[in-house]
């Protein structure tokens, strides 16, 4: 069976090729300093991270153009220096590589269209490729019964599967594919480094779509260095669970 293939769509890492497009989310440029701000005392690592992971799925793709679906830059209220620096320094490393950016406003992004105007982008709430239609996951539109594509792509759920190992837990992040009012939904994970996400088994979901769909009904790609995984739906993981440690009411996060 052909695991990195979801409705039609190709998964790369951390990444979906559609069509032409190669797409992205959650990157939450600048996390370090927003933490740093809290006490959390941190190295700002993440950028080189993405830079790198970027170069080697670009290496292994031909799609002309690339989406950012939501939460390219993480603080609510403010721009913070980190944040400046390193969106337009991702922005142009993007034009150098990529015929066209689409970005697409998440719930941290209430300023990104300043970053937007001054780099000569547009930011947009959802984006047509054909059949799909990608959107960060949010919210719901209010005009739900107008969209006529197939298959949904969001991100904002972040999510992850914890795997258990002796008394160590692995989290590795994960797509996740399912229904949503008749239609197709992929879940992608972020391609942020600092942490993997939430834990799908464990945790509660965020985004209001996998609020109102069949959550157990969903299957899982876990995604590591290139590598795909396929663990089924989360209703058997969560069996697995079960019998393996009856004792256990849930996960911890080493």
């Amino acid at each position: 069976m052909d695991y990195d293939n979801i409705y039609g769509a190709k998964i790369l890492d951390l990444a979906l090729e559609v069509e032409d497009h190669l797409i992205i989310t959650d990157l939450h440029l600048g996390y370090e300093e927003a933490l740093n701000y809290q006490g959390i005392m941190i190295p700002k690592f993440q950028y080189s991270k993405i830079i790198k992971r970027m170069g080697d799925i670009h290496s292994r793709s031909d799609c002309s153009n690339i989406i950012i679906n939501g939460d390219l830059k993480h603080e609510f209220g403010k721009i913070n220096r980190q944040e400046w620096r390193e969106t337009i320094q991702f922005i142009d490393y993007l034009k150098g590589n990529f015929e066209k950016i689409i970005l697409i406003k998440g719930n941290h992004d209430p300023l990104t269209p300043i970053i937007a105007k001054k780099t000569g982008l547009d930011v947009y709430p959802s984006y047509s490729i054909d059949n799909f239609l990608v959107m960060h996951g949010d919210k719901i539109p209010s005009d739900w019964d107008k969209i006529q594509e197939e298959t949904l792509i969001i991100g904002h759920e972040h999510p992850s599967v914890g795997i258990r190992s002796g008394e160590r837990i692995e989290k590795i992040k994960c797509f996740l594919a399912g229904e949503f009012r008749s239609k197709n939904i992929i879940v992608m994970p972020s391609f942020n480094f600092i942490t993997e996400g939430s834990d799908v088994l464990n945790e509660k979901s965020l985004s209001p779509f996998l609020n109102k769909t069949n959550w157990h009904d969903m299957e899982i790609y876990g995604v590591e260095n290139f590598e795909i995984f396929y663990f089924g739906k989360i209703s058997h993981l969560l069996k697995v669970q079960k019998e393996s440690y009856p004792y256990d009411s849930h996960f911890i996060d080493f």
